[in-house]
């Protein structure tokens, strides 16, 4: 990457690899690696991350039109190869514009390239017909254009290009999705509003207790609007960079913008919802409102990101993931809450405390106490006194006090003589 860096000026140059959240089915992780420049969003670079980190699927390289000309298209790719640096890369098909780009810039390592090694290598990760199609339509380009493409560094097939590929097509393997699972386990999802100007100096005020402005900013979006359309990773940290994702691209025309994370999980005995999960997320499909429990709040500014307000809810709030559309809103959400996730009235907040440590155990801990209680039984009966009373010829006697026995003085009858 110094190469590359080294021709573009001074200014001000951020990279940043980040989660990209796009709906790709499969288990390939969807990233993208960020170019700032003073600030301001310049370039992209879109790929896919295989599950073991050692194949790389490049999508897409941009730079705006008023950064082209710097170099940062580069920049960009060399910070992918830095970024996963024992990784196979696949380039894929190029556009008109990519060739010519792709013909004036360096390889840094031609040896990771799977177009410039042979099927047996790589096959595993990629579909070597696939593959095949692309460096057709490269070889294309590049002859309709006049263009090199680095074409010494490409692999010779040593035998027909249709016997190879087919060879090895068989190889390549598609990886299981293994990510998050929400009936065990609590997730955070964000969402970025813009807070009334008093509100929102509460809220961020550390002075004031943390739990109770958690609940200001729960009053303001609603129990029942919690993100349908949200990510839930399974940490704060992601939650948080998928708002600063947004704000990168969509930025917000007002400066007083607020980025929350809900850390949620499902009830005990809730059934699961309809989910696509990925490697460390996952999305609830046509959400049709979803109860949960808001284990807990963090909310920040992105212009003070090192400043981070959060708060424990215990016991949780009963919340609810808002529906995608209101038509197909379940009979159990429009019950408590209306259209723009508010509470019906009659409906208040409810604390639940399934986050109790004996919560979902009430048979085990029943069992236990009847043991108990038996065990305790059992030791008052042996520890009862002798009966006070016995039999003698068939009638009954009264016990003498032993103390009386051995003090005379004390024995009410006269002495016998």
């Amino acid at each position: 990457m110094a190469e590359a860096q080294a021709r573009l000026d001074e200014a001000g140059v951020a990279l940043w690899l980040a989660d990209w959240k796009v709906d790709i089915p499969g288990a390939w992780t969807p990233r993208r690696v960020l170019a700032l420049v003073d600030g301001q969003l310049a370039g992209r670079l879109d790929f896919l991350l295989h599950p073991d980190g050692q194949a790389v699927s490049v999508w897409g390289l941009e730079v705006k039109p008023e950064f082209q000309d710097r170099n940062l298209a580069s920049v960009l790719m060399d910070a992918l190869y830095a970024a996963h640096p024992t990784a196979w890369i696949d380039h894929g098909g190029r556009n008109p514009d990519d060739v010519r780009w792709w013909d004036r810039y360096t390889d840094p390592a031609p040896e990771r390239n799977i177009h410039n090694r042979p099927p047996k290598e790589w096959a595993q990760y990629f579909d070597a017909l696939q593959v095949a199609a692309q460096r057709a339509k490269n070889a294309y380009q590049n002859r309709l254009f006049g263009l090199d493409g680095h074409r010494a560094a490409e692999y010779r097939y040593g035998e027909r290009l249709e016997q190879e590929t087919l060879k090895w097509s068989a190889a390549f393997r598609e990886p299981a999705v293994q990510g998050p699972d929400p009936a065990v386990q609590e997730l955070h999802g964000g969402l970025r509003v813009v807070l009334p100007p008093r509100l929102h100096r509460l809220v961020h005020d550390g002075r004031r207790d943390g739990g109770e402005r958690a609940e200001m900013l729960l009053a303001h979006v609603g129990h029942g609007s919690l993100p349908y359309d949200a990510g839930w990773n399974i940490t704060q940290h992601a939650a948080f960079e998928d708002m600063a994702h947004l704000q990168l691209f969509d930025p917000e025309p007002v400066n007083e913008v607020t980025h929350l994370a809900f850390r949620v999980r499902l009830p005990p005995g809730q059934e699961v919802p309809r989910h696509d999960v990925r490697a460390t997320w996952l999305t609830y499909i046509e959400s049709p409102g979803i109860e949960v429990a808001l284990t807990g709040m963090s909310w920040r500014s992105p212009q003070t990101p090192w400043i981070t307000h959060a708060a424990d809810l215990t016991p949780p709030i009963d919340a609810a993931i808002a529906p995608e559309l209101w038509v197909d809103a379940s009979a159990r959400y429009t019950a408590r809450f209306d259209e723009g996730g508010e509470l019906l009235p009659g409906h208040s907040a409810r604390r639940n405390d399934a986050s109790h440590p004996f919560a979902g155990r009430e048979g085990e801990i029943a069992a236990m106490a009847a043991r108990l209680t038996e065990s305790i039984s059992l030791r008052a009966a042996r520890a009862l006194p002798p009966p006070t009373v016995r039999q003698v010829e068939g009638l009954p006697m009264h016990e003498q006090n032993l103390s009386e026995q051995h003090n005379p003085s004390r024995q009410r009858g006269p002495r016998p003589q």
